[in-house]
């Protein structure tokens, strides 16, 4: 019997052409790691985080240049940016000026209620929405002495006083998140806000670390979410080229069956049966195939004699060994070939089956 993932509704709100909430697809975003004030390079960082499937960046902006970058940076990228703001509510009105698609910022730690006002109105003026970002590392300090640690019943708390302050000056294009950089505490948060607004969240693990535990601890908190319904835009956060975010991201979609984007790889772990590079193979054609957008299943498999077989369920797939390639579908050979024209047959046979899929839509 199959898994249903049954989502939250909420309300929706726009950053950009792309919807958040309201069982919109949940969108995929990134953040860029290069000087914002560097226009180049942060658009080129950007036009790469689009190839990968990137639907929203977000940029830091940490003073006056970086704000007016912005102008510059929107005229040449195609989705949606948002501005991260922290300290000086000044630079939040410059960004949302310059073109900035939607504001990430704490209003506790922009100044005085005045401060917030003037960057709400701005919001309002430039009909851009704000997420309210909680960090357990980032909490007022009288929600810490209550609470006398870090707990997730402390960020909720932040974060509703955060969202009655917005909504008090009658704004409401509003999404939140609530971060901590363990599991079970961002976990815990969201599964209790999600019980007391009905705003979107954008949900993730921050800080989550290097690619190996950043990839363990983001699948686990942001499936877990997903899997019970909570969640309506996430962030893979990596110490990472974050094109690998964007990867991440999608493959925890896929894995739940919420959103499928590109090929699906599956290969074997090898085994001593295995005797041609499959590791370097696996990686040539994942790179190669790094754009494509069409659905397919492809296997890579180390094993002329059982590959096939094990991996019937592929649209496409290869095995090699003893110098002989196979291609398959489905399970039946379809085609032999030297072995070391494993990467040139897969790539020529899955464009052929991308074409044919797009005609079909057509």
């Amino acid at each position: 019997m199959r898994f249903t993932i049954k989502r939250r509704k909420t309300c929706q709100i726009r950053i950009g052409n792309v919807k958040i909430g309201g069982l919109a697809p949940i969108s995929v975003q990134s953040m860029t790691n290069t000087p914002t004030q560097d226009i180049a390079a942060t658009v080129s960082q950007i036009k790469r985080l689009e190839k990968a499937g990137c639907e929203i960046v977000r940029a830091a902006v940490p003073d006056i240049t970086a704000a007016k970058a912005i102008a510059s940076i929107k005229k040449k990228i195609s989705i949606p940016l948002i501005a991260d703001i922290h300290f000086d509510y000044r630079l939040a009105l410059s960004a949302s000026r310059a073109g900035a698609d939607g504001l990430r910022l704490n209003p506790g730690n922009i100044g005085s209620p005045k401060n917030v006002k003037a960057v709400v109105d701005c919001a309002k003026d430039h009909n851009i929405p704000i997420r309210i970002g909680v960090n357990s590392g980032s909490l007022e300090k009288d929600i810490l002495k209550k609470y006398k640690e870090v707990t997730a019943g402390a960020m909720v708390e932040s974060a509703l006083r955060h969202i009655e302050l917005l909504k008090s000056l009658d704004f409401h294009q509003i999404k939140i998140s609530l971060k901590a950089s363990d599991v079970q505490r961002t976990v815990d948060a969201y599964r209790l806000l999600s019980k007391q607004t009905d705003l979107p969240l954008h949900i993730g693990v921050t800080e989550a670390g290097t690619l190996f535990s950043g990839i363990v601890k983001s699948a686990l908190g942001i499936g877990m979410l997903l899997a019970e319904g909570i969640g309506d835009t996430l962030r893979v956060s990596l110490t990472r080229d974050p094109v690998e975010e964007v990867r991440v991201g999608y493959e925890i979609l896929r894995a739940l069956d919420l959103r499928h984007r590109g090929p699906e790889i599956i290969s074997c772990p090898t085994c001593g049966r295995c005797n041609i590079g499959l590791f370097d193979i696996v990686e040539q054609i994942e790179h190669a195939l790094l754009a494509s957008t069409v659905p397919i299943k492809i296997a890579i498999m180390g094993c002329v004699v059982n590959g096939p077989g094990e991996a019937r369920e592929a649209d496409i797939g290869i095995a090699g060994g003893d110098g002989t390639g196979i291609l398959f579908r489905k399970g039946k050979v379809i085609k032999k070939f030297p072995q070391e024209k494993l990467v040139k047959v897969l790539l020529e046979e899955v464009r052929k089956l991308e074409e044919n899929k797009l005609n079909q839509k057509d």
